[in-house]
Formats: C-alpha cells, structure tokens, sequence
C-alpha cells in the first residue's frame, strides 16, 4: 500500500505542478503581449479558466490529507475520547457520500455536457467537467489513505513521511 500511496502522491503532485505551470505560462504570456504589441491572446483566459477549475479538483485531495481544509475541532476536543472516535467516524462516512455524490453527479454532468463547446477553443465542456468526477474519485483514495490515523487520533499525513529521493524525482 505504501508504493501505490507513494505513487498517487508523485502523479498528483506532477499533475498540479503541470497545470499550474501551464496557467503561469498563459497568462504571464498574455499580459507580456498585451502590454507590448497591444493585442493578446483570444483563448487565454478561457484556457487558464479551465485550468484553474483541473487545479482545484485535483488539488483538493492532497490538501485533504494534510488536514489543510477548514475544520472545526471544537466539539471534537470537548467530547471523550470514545466518543470523539465516532463523530469523525460519521465525518468521514459524511465526507465518503459527498465524494461518491461528487462522481455520481460529476459523470451526468459530463455525459450532459458531451455536445456543448467551449466559446473560444471549441472542445467539449465534458473535458472541463470530468474535473468533477475525477476530483471526487481522488478526494475518495487519498481519505482512505489517511483514515486509520484520522478515526485514531485526528492526525493527517505529514509532508515529510515521504522520503527526500521521492520529492526530488519530480
């Protein structure tokens, strides 16, 4: 399990490294020829749109699993300990349903969308909503990855449980 987590880590950190690379990349481009020829580029903003939308969704996952979502522990911390181990038990049932309604709908949306064209670069919405299901699907593993450790003891992954040789592949 420790190679199949180390692996959907490197996947998504490279995926987010990509895409916010490419949305810079657009957009630094953009502002640099609208302010040196006065014309800009059509589709830019529609791309870094998009881009932005693949970057939350596949950003969301990561953030989940180093507790960096707002939270509020309050009632966590007043309850004993027994029963603090159950209602993360039902955040985390909560938060498994809101992903798997996330795939569900995310699919119809997508399927719905299939004929319907961006304005400026004319490809299917579909390829912008498959964010939603693909998000949802990654929000679902990289919870389960954690879970033990949240139900347990409300701890999250630690950036530093993967080794220096792993971050620095990227």
């Amino acid at each position: 399990m420790d190679t199949f987590e180390r692996a959907l880590m490197r996947l998504n950190r490279a995926a987010l490294i990509a895409l916010l690379a490419a949305m810079a990349v657009v957009i630094f481009a953009n502002v640099v020829l609208r302010y040196t020829t006065s014309q800009s580029i059509e589709w830019a903003e529609e791309v870094a749109r998009y881009l932005m939308i693949w970057l939350t969704f596949l950003g969301a996952g990561p953030v989940l699993r180093y507790g960096g979502h707002i939270a509020v522990d309050n009632l966590q911390d007043a309850l004993p300990p027994k029963v603090a181990v159950a209602v993360r038990g039902l955040i985390a049932a909560l938060l498994f349903g809101f992903f798997g309604f996330m795939v569900w709908f995310g699919l119809m949306y997508v399927e719905r969308a299939q004929y319907q064209m961006t304005p400026t670069t004319q490809i299917s919405m579909s390829w912008i909503y498959a964010a939603i299901p693909v998000g949802g699907l990654l929000l679902m593993l990289h919870l389960g990855l954690v879970l033990r450790g949240y139900l347990r003891e409300r701890s999250f992954a630690a950036d530093d449980h993967f080794d220096a040789n792993a971050s620095a592949s990227l």
